[in-house]
């Protein structure tokens, strides 16, 4: 459990607060990860907040070492750390995780404005060029998985090229008196 009434207290405070919150994350009774930004955006990054035996007396551990963060910049990453630590010497002694995730959410656009956003982008292009090769690749399998009979059907049905001949699927209508 947490080693003071302080943390307990700001423990029970988090969890209601964010609850139900997809960007928040306890990671144990004493460390936290708030994601700020949406999943997609490039600009979104992750904040780790741990906090020490005698926190809030003493400052919290902030940390942006998560694999989210991956692709910002190691001048960005200290850059958003010392805008943190100023808010962190300003509310020493109080609970401060809440102050935090906020104050980062509000000053998103400021933290990230030098964050080149196409070196993000170039990697989920290569992601998503490379989604496009799986439908037919199961398709071909499907096709490998057919009986000789069924193989024998399809090949009645078709002339030399493998197409079908014209009319195929075409339904007599047949009225009825």
């Amino acid at each position: 459990m947490a080693a003071n009434e302080d943390q307990e207290m700001e423990l029970e405070a988090l969890r209601s607060i964010y609850e139900g919150d997809l960007c928040f994350r306890e990671l144990s009774p004493v460390s936290f990860q708030y994601r700020i930004g949406e999943s997609g955006d490039p600009k979104a990054f992750l904040i780790e907040v741990s906090w020490p035996e005698t926190y809030p007396q003493t400052a919290p551990v902030i940390s942006m070492d998560a694999f989210f963060n991956n692709t910002i910049s190691s001048a960005i990453k200290q850059s958003i750390l010392d805008k943190l630590m100023v808010e962190v010497e300003a509310n020493l002694g109080t609970a401060m995780t809440y102050t935090l995730f906020e104050y980062a959410k509000d000053n998103k656009e400021v933290f990230m404005e030098n964050q080149p956003v196409n070196t993000v982008t170039s990697v989920s292009n290569s992601i998503s060029i490379g989604t496009p090769d799986v439908p037919p690749s199961k398709k071909k399998e499907k096709k490998e998985q057919l009986s000789k009979t069924q193989k024998r059907k399809l090949a009645d049905k078709t002339d030399n090229k493998g197409e079908l001949p014209r009319g195929w699927n075409w339904v007599d209508v047949i009225k009825v008196k």
